[in-house]
């Protein structure tokens, strides 16, 4: 994610917050007091900027939105109120890059200006763009009738009076006063300063004049400080010298991954030339602005590539250890002592009809969850219409609109505007679907991978025009997705039935219930079967298969560690066939040991039994082909409740262990 991001969801979520409040123009109140004359001429110089309301909402809701809760002007207004803008004569007109870029990647159309009748102006043309400095020029379509304009004035004198002006949180255009106190050097190199005042400003006041006590414009009003009770402004001086007819950007950037401790950081630089559409002006900057983001991520990877999991030392304790199962989906983050480690956690999980749920949690920037198709869905509906599948999400309460002092549960987004699909390094194919949410301006993001009982997914919310970035990030989290595949044997048959939802570990994959005496499993490296002397054959049966990241030929690539066949879902009686990597150097002794004792059969890989709790088990090592010094073992395991006689056990072991092939890689 770059600070870009961060930055248009911080403008995102400011621009809700006004919406909230009021979107309408109220009527101009002064909390200082400019001559009336001077009050007039600001008022008809001074602008709401507004976007359109979408009017078609593909959302349906568990009853009637009770609209009549907002406040009036709310729930009649067709637009939202983003910011300010103010006339410059000569049909120029300025406001904030940041209000603007509000509109850049709308859902429901672009910007424009409001008076304080009521009446909307369309932008005709981009005349002048900054992004590091943050104000844009630009003419209207058609000039309002009687309007009036600013004059200028480039050298204020500091500690003198000024009047902020602005669409102070969406109620109409406030002027407020203040003393202009000091400058500032920008950031990044000191190439402008800033104006700091005093005069307050709120939420909604971007892009407004703060003008001297004469009503001259002496600066355009961006942001607060962060750090005192002081407002910040562009000098009108650097409007008027920045070069004519072009869009210029020059502004440091960082881009951070989710699952990497350390930064990229860089230059978003570029420019076009203006005067241009809004339509055009917005598909050249994000074709610029996607760019460089794609080549902060792209730069990052390959910076670190060397040490990248499953590269590098710190990687050694994940392709050593052997899998535990998790069939709630992890991210592989690489921590401060440059280890590798798992990281997400089930924080809920809501039931479903059928013996379905929806299990989520959360890492970083993303939603995590693992959902469990009911068993009364069928297969085919459930992995190949998202709709439905996003109603199940939603029948959890998942995703709730606040109307007034209500939230209305959504119950169907519809159908996904975009639904493609997307393979990741580790040959998994995933299923990508993003639905728009208009009366937000915002999308959702989804990536699903299919699993036999479902789905394991990652999911993110954003504004609309960061979509892109949502998408090139997820798509990189993806080789760093970890998640095991389980389910019934009913399950399993669905899954296993339908080639396209199979990632490359599992293509070869064969399963069989032979009349139902007999289990048969051959994928991968391994095959075995079983009778039902050893452990009963049903549908019923659970079968987990837990996937590692193994060295093939020089190359990583997902490979099964684990299988594991449970009696059912509540029966802890299992079959457990395991993978073991032998350990290297550099590896602590807790690893050593343990293939110590695989490779001279030692307890509890011996072939004898024990107790464990109030179960009983047995495991031993598989004889591996011929070799002096293995550099893999699997061990085959029975467990099962109560107390048998060692005989009976070892003759289960034998059971699993006769039939058991190690296959050539």
């Amino acid at each position: 994610m770059t600070a870009k991001f961060a930055q248009f969801v911080q403008k995102w979520s400011l621009a809700l917050c006004v919406v909230v409040i009021s979107l309408g123009m109220a009527g101009r109140t002064q909390a200082a007091s400019p001559d009336p004359k001077l009050a007039a001429k600001i008022d008809a110089a001074t602008f709401e900027v507004v976007i359109p309301r979408g009017s078609d909402d593909p959302l349906t809701y568990e009853k009637p939105l009770p609209l009549d809760l907002l406040p009036y002007q709310e729930r009649t207004d067709k637009y939202f109120s983003i910011g300010t803008a103010f006339a410059l004569g000569n049909n120029r007109y300025v406001t904030a890059g940041h209000v603007l870029m509000v509109g850049v990647g709308d859902l429901t159309g672009a910007p424009a200006l409001r008076d304080a009748s009521g009446h909307v102006y369309a932008i005709d043309k981009i005349e002048k763009f900054s992004l590091q400095q943050d104000f844009v020029m630009f003419s209207l379509k058609e000039q309002p009738s009687g309007s009036t304009s600013f004059d200028t004035n480039a050298k204020p004198a500091l500690n003198s009076v000024v009047y902020a002006v602005g669409n102070a949180l969406g109620t109409g255009v406030v002027i407020r006063d203040g003393l202009y106190t000091s400058d500032t050097p920008e950031d990044e190199n000191g190439r402008w300063k800033w104006m700091r005042f005093s005069a307050a400003a709120s939420p909604g006041n971007s892009g407004g004049p703060l003008l001297d006590e004469e009503g001259k414009v002496i600066g355009v009003v961006l942001m607060k400080s962060a750090n005192e009770n002081l407002n910040y402004a562009l000098p009108i001086g650097e409007v008027l010298s920045a070069p004519d007819n072009l869009a210029v950007m020059d502004k440091r950037t960082s881009y951070q991954l989710d699952v990497l401790d350390y930064n990229q950081n860089g230059v978003f630089k570029g420019q076009f030339k203006l005067p241009a559409s809004f339509a055009d002006f917005s598909a050249n900057y994000l074709k610029a602005f996607y760019g460089s983001n794609d080549d902060q991520l792209k730069a990052l990877l390959q910076q670190h590539s060397n040490d990248l999991f499953p590269h590098g030392a710190g990687s050694n304790h994940i392709l050593h250890d052997t899998p535990e199962l998790s069939f709630f989906p992890e991210l592989i983050l690489h921590n401060r002592s440059g280890e590798w480690s798992y990281s997400g956690r089930e924080v809920n999980r809501i039931p479903l009809n059928g013996n379905g749920y929806v299990a989520g949690g959360y890492v970083g920037h993303n939603f995590l969850f693992h959902v469990r198709r009911p068993d009364d869905m069928k297969a085919s509906a459930f992995y190949n219409d998202p709709k439905q599948m996003m109603d199940l999400i939603l029948k959890t309460g998942f995703w709730n609109r606040p109307i007034g002092p209500e939230k209305i549960k959504i119950t169907s987004m519809g159908n996904p505007t975009t639904n493609t699909t997307f393979t990741d390094n580790w040959q998994r194919r995933w299923k990508v679907f993003i639905w728009p949410l208009p009366y937000m301006n915002g999308e959702i993001v989804l990536f699903a991978l299919p699993v036999p009982d479902g789905y394991a997914m990652m999911m993110r919310m954003n504004p609309s025009v960061v979509t892109h970035d949502s998408m090139i990030d997820m798509k990189a989290l993806t080789d760093f997705f970890n998640v095991d595949y389980g389910g019934t044997l009913s399950q399993w048959k669905d899954f296993l039935a339908d080639k396209s939802l199979l990632p490359d570990v599992l293509k070869d994959a064969r399963i069989d219930i032979e009349d139902g005496k007999r289990f048969s499993y051959d994928s991968g490296n391994v095959a075995f079967s079983y009778p039902t002397a050893l452990q009963p054959v049903s549908l019923d049966n659970q079968l987990a298969i837990g996937v590692g990241y193994y060295e093939d030929h020089g190359k990583f690539a997902l490979q099964t560690g684990v299988i594991q066949i449970r009696l059912n879902n509540t029966d802890p009686d299992r079959i457990s066939i395991k993978r073991h990597i032998a350990p290297s150097p550099d590896l602590d002794d807790n690893f050593k040991e343990t293939w110590g004792k695989l490779v001279h059969k030692q307890h509890p890989f011996d072939g004898e039994p024990y107790n464990d709790g109030d179960e009983m088990d047995i495991a031993t090592v598989i004889d591996p082909p011929k070799s002096d010094a293995p550099s893999e073992l699997y061990t085959a395991f029975y467990g099962t409740q109560g107390t048998h006689k060692p005989e009976d056990m070892k003759a289960k072991l034998t059971l699993l262990t006769k039939q058991f092939k190690i296959k050539a890689p």
